[in-house]
């Protein structure tokens, strides 16, 4: 994670997926289809290509405007293709890690990018290790590379034997000289989707791609299953028949972009609602305005004015130009950073009681910053809403909420991280309120502890950490 991401209590999910299969000019609209889901990793991104069976790759540190160019797109022939990029661990740098990762092999050359996480990746590597396999990389995806080369049978057969020893999350695409595979974990916890362009066909991990290019959205990828892309067109394969759907919410209230769609739901849609859900569960009939956190808030602030009958206003300016490699080292600068990322509008805030509405708390500090700012600018009261539930436990499927010191609510009640933050009053919005806004088919885990999966020891770290050890 980027220092200056933390310092702004950010998340981030490790990354995003693309694939597309029978369209010319495959590499370059995969750059348009990554630059799409750019906001799912922003440390590095790469592209494989398949020009008649023969597997090319490149790769690189940065956003997908900084790794691409004319020059090396142009080297990607073929028809084919798959991309990812990435939202790397501080504690994995290195190209090694950078997708999708490339296998050549006598049996054949293959392909692989992921997003999520496998929970008994470290089980699976060290026995794999203890077999001889030789790992070049930390990456989760790596593990199915060798699961693949040590099963037998075709291509296929090997895959989807491979997959079913994987528990936890992830999206797969994967490619061959010839096909393209599309598969998503049996507990449905990312999105993953396909459409149709022309005579081919476009996998993404967020509907939002398809616009770009134009295509079709045709269906997501079931929980489960394996969906296989070739000149014989789609064919569905189903590893395991024990599956649930269990979309992680913070797909919903941060992660997605508002324009695409997870299961049949318009993520601004679904924040809206929750949002207006908020506004009935805590309202504030004292406040003058409402005014939300640029970028992912700003649809469940619109919610919280439609459900509060309060004027929505634009209180807040996100600056979209700051660089990417901006470090604070002291105080005065990190809060010297927040101000040129976000800028009040003194003119509109001045004098007002205000609603603030955010879609998370992680570890507080921004929430702090940003109060500091709006009462700076003239703001009489901050009365923050959160438009989801207090995150009070960590994730293990592919967000970097793992460590239970990185959530602040688990360590603070309401009132201590009240006043931790400075606010005139402060409330979450209610998990039941969560799922009447989402539905019951998510992962609520890191609001209410209940993982859908198995976790293969990795919650024991959890408890250590919540016992001091």
């Amino acid at each position: 994670m980027r220092e200056f991401d933390y310092i702004l209590d950010e998340i981030h999910e490790e990354c995003g997926v693309f694939a597309i299969y029978n369209v010319e000019n495959a590499a370059q609209l995969t750059y348009y289809g990554l630059h799409s889901l750019q906001h799912r990793g922003q440390q590095g991104a790469g592209i494989a290509t398949s020009d008649n069976g023969h597997i090319s790759r490149y790769r690189g540190s940065g956003l997908v405007i900084e790794v691409f160019n004319s020059e090396n797109i142009s080297q990607l022939k073929g028809n084919m293709a798959i991309g990812h990029v990435r939202m790397g661990d501080v504690k994995a740098p290195g190209i090694e890690n950078i997708q999708p990762l490339l296998v050549r092999s006598h049996l054949g050359d293959f392909s692989v990018a992921h997003n999520g996480r496998i929970v008994n990746g470290d089980q699976i590597r060290m026995q794999l290790e203890f077999e001889g396999s030789i790992f070049q990389s930390s990456s989760d995806s790596e593990i199915l590379c060798h699961l693949i080369q040590k099963e037998s049978g075709t291509f296929t057969e090997k895959l989807t034997k491979a997959v079913s020893k994987l528990e936890g999350a992830f999206s797969f695409v994967v490619m061959t000289g010839n096909t393209i595979y599309a598969i998503r974990d049996k507990n449905g916890l990312h999105p993953l989707s396909i459409a149709q362009l022309g005579d081919g066909y476009v996998v993404s991990s967020e509907t939002v791609a398809f616009e770009t290019l134009g295509a079709k959205f045709l269906r997501s990828v079931k929980p489960g299953e394996v969906i296989k892309i070739n000149k014989d067109g789609l064919k569905s394969i189903f590893y395991t028949n024990s599956t649930q759907d269990k979309m992680c919410s913070m797909e919903f209230i941060y992660f997605s972009r508002p324009d695409s769609t997870i299961n049949g739901l318009n993520v601004h849609t679904s924040r809206r609602i929750c949002g207006r859900i908020l506004a009935e569960e805590s309202p504030c009939p004292e406040a003058d305005m409402v005014i939300g956190v640029p970028d992912s808030s700003l649809s469940a602030a619109v919610g919280y004015a439609d459900g509060s009958g309060l004027p929505y206003e634009t209180g807040l300016i996100k600056n979209r130009y700051i660089g990417r490699t901006f470090i604070q080292p002291t105080q005065q600068e990190r809060e010297r950073g927040v101000k040129m990322k976000l800028s009040p509008m003194s003119s509109v805030i001045a004098g007002k009681k205000i609603v603030l509405v955010d879609d998370s708390i992680v570890r507080g500090t921004t929430s702090k910053y940003i109060i500091k700012l709006l009462k700076e600018a003239g703001a009489k009261e901050v009365h923050v809403r959160i438009a989801s539930p207090a995150m009070i436990a960590p994730c293990f499927y592919g967000v970097d909420t793992s460590s239970l010191k990185d959530l602040i609510s688990a360590r603070m009640n309401l009132e201590e991280l009240r006043e931790y933050i400075a606010a005139d009053s402060l409330a979450f919005l209610s998990v039941e309120g969560l799922r009447k806004g989402l539905g019951d088919n998510i992962c609520a885990a890191c609001f209410d502890k209940n993982y859908p999966t198995y976790l293969f020891g990795l919650d024991e770290k959890f408890k250590e950490e919540k016992e001091g050890k």
